[in-house]
């Protein structure tokens, strides 16, 4: 029964070391801000002809993720690229079916999602 009758007299220097613990924890955590819930969102700049004429008039061309909502974009472009878009619009890029020349055979391009992200005017992302 001896177990059960302990003095326990270390409790108040197990406060002090909780903090500290505390501290060090929040020195070392990970980046759980906007960056860190929107790293997933973007995948990348979509470079094409379109786009890049697009990217003169401020529009910009990102593939995102299919989950990806239009409110986790704007906020995924506001954290990686550090400006503010007045809107962004989905669309829905279709897989299909193609045909390799060399070989012969049937394959599927994996379709998608992509977003036109709109910039004020004066705003401008650098992509390369």
């Amino acid at each position: 029964m001896a177990l059960f009758s302990r003095k326990k007299t270390a409790a108040p220097a197990k406060a002090a070391d909780t903090e500290e613990k505390k501290v060090a924890r929040a020195e070392n955590a990970p980046q759980t801000g906007s960056g860190a819930r929107t790293a997933h969102v973007l995948k990348n700049p979509r470079i094409t002809e379109k786009a890049t004429a697009h990217s003169a008039e401020g529009i910009y061309t990102f593939d995102v993720a299919d989950e990806a909502t239009k409110r986790q974009i704007l906020q995924a472009v506001a954290a990686v690229y550090g400006v503010h878009p007045k809107y962004v619009r989905i669309a829905q890029v279709p897989q299909k079916i193609r045909k390799s020349m060399r070989t012969g055979k049937r394959g599927i391009k994996k379709g998608g999602k992509k977003a036109y992200v709109y910039l004020k005017k004066g705003d401008t992302i650098t992509i390369l």
